[in-house]
Parts: C-alpha cells; structure tokens; sequence
C-alpha cells in the first residue's frame, strides 16, 4: 500500500535579528508582556511519513495523558499546517471576502464553506523547545507564527476549562476561535453552521497528525467562553470554540 507521508524535514529557524540554527531559542526575554514581535518562521512541512492515511485513523484516539517531554518547533510547525496550513495558492479572494482581513492567500488543508476561512488558530506554549512560553497566532500565509501575549497561560486556560487534567497536563494548546462574520458574508444565517462544522474538520486534521508524530490531543468543548477570551485577549469579533491540549502519548505501561 503507498503510504502517505505526515512527518517533515530537518529545521531551520529564522529569527527577527539574527539566523539561528536548528532548534536555537529565540530570546524574547526584553519584551514587555503583551508586546507582539515580529513573525518566526516555522520550518517547512513535510508531506510523507511511514504512517498511512489508514493507520492513523485506526489508531486515533483521544489521549488525555501526556509525558513531561517538551514538543519539537519542527513539531509545532506540522500540527499548524495539518490544521490550516495552505495546500495552494490562490491570489485573489473570494468575492465575498471582508477586506478589513488579511487574505492568507490559498486553500487550507481544512475544507472552508466558500473558501472564506474564518479560523484564526492560537498556541498557548508552555515547553517547547526552540520557543519561550506565551500564546502565539499562527500566519498561514507564510507558515509563519507570531507572539501575542508572554508567558506561559497554560493554568490560566485550564482554570476557565472546568479544571480538566488534560489541559494543565499538557505542553501546548492548540485553540480554535472562529469569525463568522467572514461566513455570513455569503450565508448569512446558517454561517454558524458552517463555521462549526469547519472546526471539526480541523480538529480531526489535528487528531491524525499527531499519531504520526507520538503526539496525543483530545478535543475540549468546556470552556467558560468569555473568561477564555479574556485570557488570550482576543479581539472582540474571535470566538473561541475549541481547546486541544497536545503532549507525548506515554508509551504502553507507563500511563
């Protein structure tokens, strides 16, 4: 059987001042908390693996323990793609696309009603190696990430999150929140519809990646909505509508 391929190459990170090899920190320590910097590029994503399309959903389950192992930025940089990661290019919008956003330019890896992508994905980074603790939004446009909020925000969302494990035990969250106003530019009032159905897409992009990577996810739907926002500072027109804690899936006997 062909395998199709989810793991991806050696890394290189580019830094805002200097060029920093594989796997280097990024020093952020001199910014002030809720100072933003520029973008950090993520290094490019592999499109194979020896773990087939058919293994992966065999083998998918939600996983609510993790190992204490900080995740790779080569780690980080394949989740954000398998989420909403840009398939192919595309220079003009929709016509119905809101110019007050930036157009990311292409396809997504996740299907989006009317290709109009009201997903903005954020990463509450708690031990990653290659980056320092904050929550950071990811620039599909150029698999790119950039800084929003410093410090590690890890409890902040497990105690608006009903307090579950998986969160606080976690390395990473991934966390979805949706602009349907984009959707609504075309349909109106069954927007929301489709904007939900989008995040489960997404969600089960997340889900498969991981098992190529030993990396284990469950989707979290119990959040307190507005204290969640209020942590990640979101802007008004962002609604956040899922959590995915991401850590290494513990090896059999060691859970």
């Amino acid at each position: 059987m062909k395998k199709i391929k989810l793991l991806f190459t050696p890394i290189i990170i580019l830094g805002t001042v200097l060029q920093i090899a594989a796997f280097g920190q990024h020093n952020l320590s001199g910014e002030n908390k809720g100072e933003t910097e520029k973008n950090i590029q993520l290094p490019p994503p592999r499109f194979d693996s020896e773990t087939s399309v058919e293994e992966a959903l065999k083998l998918r389950r939600s996983t609510r323990e993790y190992t204490d192992e900080p995740l790779s930025i080569s780690d980080i940089s394949q989740i954000l793609w398998a989420a909403q990661g840009i398939t192919k290019k595309k220079d003009e919008p929709s016509k119905y696309w809101l110019e007050k956003y930036e157009y990311q330019g292409g396809y997504r890896t996740a299907p989006s009603a009317g290709a109009l992508f009201p997903m903005e994905l954020y990463l509450v980074v708690g031990n990653v190696e290659g980056l320092s603790e904050g929550v950071y939004k990811y620039i599909p446009k150029n698999h790119s990430i950039k800084k929003v909020l410093e410090g590690n925000k890890i409890m902040a969302v497990h105690d608006v999150a009903l307090k579950q494990k998986a969160i606080s035990d976690a390395q990473v969250l991934l966390i979805m929140a949706g602009v349907y106003e984009r959707t609504e530019a075309k349909y109106g009032e069954r927007a929301q519809r489709y904007v939900h159905i989008e995040v489960g897409a997404i969600c089960q992009n997340v889900y498969l990646q991981g098992i190529s990577l030993g990396i284990g996810t469950v989707m979290i739907g119990a959040f307190k909505d507005e204290p969640l926002k209020e942590v990640l500072q979101l802007p008004e027109e962002e609604h956040p509508l899922g959590i995915m804690p991401l850590g290494r899936m513990p090896e059999e006997g060691e859970k």
